[in-house]
């Protein structure tokens, strides 16, 4: 099994919590690949905790079906489903695209400076090719949107059900499959949300939320062991 050290801060969380996030990370960025054997001890060992949060932790995974618990067998990383990966992005469009045209109303200078700053770090990102750190910048764009429109419960909510999703995502930006139209996209929403243009945000919302579709095919081509 490979474990890398924890790349979530531990006191900023209790010990359950911290395994948690701490595993469920490592899943969707694929340090814990698809159909990969874990064990409550090895993980023990590996975060330096008792048993009981990792217990807890595959547990409340298994309910977001991150992982699959089958005794006698053991716990194994779930497969990507992309009947799930289709849900997750249903959800997070229809949600997305209101989303849009409030900021497009709503947002004042501090909240576009915000997103502003988020898209120079991406763009630094895209040059040097850090697609880890590209996509945790993504993820802050489209919080930030949340955000800035008093929404971030539901932002909350909609990261429970995309972990599927986000894994796609993962091997898209790994796959380098046009990482530029990523940060392209990013730049062009703002700027619709800058001068009001509220269709146009939400129409290009849909777009960017629907990159993964027109890939998935060729993803599972690519990584046939991940389905």
């Amino acid at each position: 099994m490979r474990i890398i050290p924890p790349v979530i801060k531990r006191e900023n969380y209790s010990t359950r919590d911290f395994v948690y996030e701490t595993l469920k990370k490592r899943i969707i960025e694929l340090d814990l690949e698809p159909g990969q054997k874990i064990s409550e001890q090895e993980i023990a060992k590996e975060l330096s905790v008792s048993r009981t949060p990792v217990r807890e932790a595959f547990l409340k995974l298994s309910q977001e079906d991150m992982l699959g618990i089958y005794p006698q067998i053991g716990t194994i990383v779930s497969m990507i489903d992309l009947d799930l990966v289709e849900e997750g992005r249903f959800i997070r469009e229809n949600i997305e695209k209101a989303v849009v045209r409030e900021a497009c109303q709503d947002f004042d200078e501090e909240q576009f400076f915000r997103l502003e700053s988020n898209i120079v770090m991406q763009e630094l990102c895209l040059n040097k090719g850090s697609y880890h750190q590209l996509l945790e910048l993504d993820d802050e764009f489209h919080r930030l949107l949340f955000e800035g429109c008093n929404k971030l419960r539901t932002w909350k909510m909609i990261r429970q059900m995309n972990s599927h999703f986000d894994r796609l995502r993962v091997l898209r930006l790994a796959s380098n499959l046009e990482w530029d139209i990523l940060v392209s996209q990013h730049k062009a929403i703002l700027n619709f949300i800058q001068d009001k243009k509220e269709e146009d945000a939400e129409k290009l919302i849909v777009q960017h939320l629907n990159l993964v579709n027109f890939e998935k095919q060729e993803l599972k081509k690519k990584y046939p062991n991940y389905f």
